[in-house]
């Protein structure tokens, strides 16, 4: 998965997870089946991380149509579980599937989900706790 220049939202704090996100897809399309299943569990632990975030500040900006993007990152986290759980019982190459499928999954969330999220946070001057503004 390379980079794209439009995966920039313009709030850097989502922008550096998302390069972390795609970092850590392509670390698992390269892992062999002996590191698939930690390259699985690391990407589930940064995405878990990752949603959790901007379920946060979805919540504390007030946007809208979060139920919608929350609902999507519950989906998500799931089928990664559930690929991680069969993955475990002897198929650890299942995480490369998963890796192969993300850049479709992300360019459309990253573009609409993610850009709705980041343009809201500017139209109402929301800074995270925590964030330089």
């Amino acid at each position: 998965m390379e980079w794209q220049d439009r995966y920039n939202l313009g709030h850097e704090p989502m922008d550096a997870t998302h390069r972390e996100f795609v970092d850590l897809v392509n670390t698992l399309a390269q892992a062999g089946d002996g590191e698939a299943i930690a390259a699985l569990e690391a990407l589930i632990d940064h995405t878990d991380a990752h949603f959790a975030q901007e379920n946060r500040w979805m919540e504390e900006s007030g946007f809208p149509p979060l139920h919608c993007h929350v609902g999507e990152h519950q989906r998500v986290l799931a089928s990664l579980r559930s690929v991680l759980s069969m993955a475990r019982k002897g198929n650890p190459g299942l995480g490369r599937v998963v890796a192969g499928e993300m850049p479709a999954w992300f360019d459309n969330h990253a573009a609409t989900m993610d850009a709705a999220l980041a343009w809201h946070m500017r139209q109402v001057n929301y800074v995270p706790e925590g964030i330089a503004a």
